[in-house]
């Protein structure tokens, strides 16, 4: 699996995980992880936050 393979799924399950309260609990991680010092951490919840915008962009355009 490609790392861009992995951010799709992570988005993905934690949308199924955390529904309509997905937003928060991504940017709550970004937080964290910024306060923890964690560059890395964080750029990888931006990208599943990015595949996750993705996601809710074509929903609304298939419906």
């Amino acid at each position: 699996m490609t790392p861009e393979q992995e951010r799709w799924a992570e988005a993905l399950a934690v949308e199924r995980a955390h529904g309509e309260g997905t937003p928060a609990f991504i940017a709550d991680r970004v937080r964290a992880l910024a306060l923890q010092g964690d560059g890395d951490g964080v750029q990888r919840w931006r990208d599943i936050a990015a595949k996750f915008d993705e996601l809710k962009a074509a929903s609304l355009t298939v419906q």
